[in-house]
């Protein structure tokens, strides 16, 4: 059994979760929590708020055990990108495009 978290539409990029991702994926629940709150990086934070919600889920929805749980899974998809100009001299313009990411968190008992 397993149960799941999703956050869509999180307005950062998703080469900047996927880094902090890589360091909680397979890991336990409590291990993940730990690494998360000593990470100083802006995706600790949406990846913390998803797998809080994960783990409520496993617990409120499949009665799973919190102490057995692990990240069974974990990914970041990219969302959709807003695009917005830069006016720049001569009347050229540049783009800047403002990412934005699906986090998935998925989580198993052991």
């Amino acid at each position: 059994m397993e149960a799941k978290a999703v956050a869509k539409y999180v307005r950062i990029a998703p080469r900047k979760v996927r880094v902090v991702m890589n360091l909680v994926r397979g890991k336990s629940v409590a291990e993940a929590f730990a690494i998360l709150k000593f990470t100083p990086k802006a995706g600790a934070d949406v990846i913390e708020k998803v797998l809080k919600s994960a783990v409520a889920n496993a617990e409120n929805n499949f009665d799973m055990n919190v102490d057995k749980l692990y990240i069974s899974s974990a990914y970041v998809d990219q969302g959709p990108t807003l695009k917005r100009i830069h006016p720049r001299s001569r009347g050229q313009a540049f783009s800047i495009l403002k990412r934005t990411s699906h986090v998935t968190v998925v989580v198993s008992e052991r």
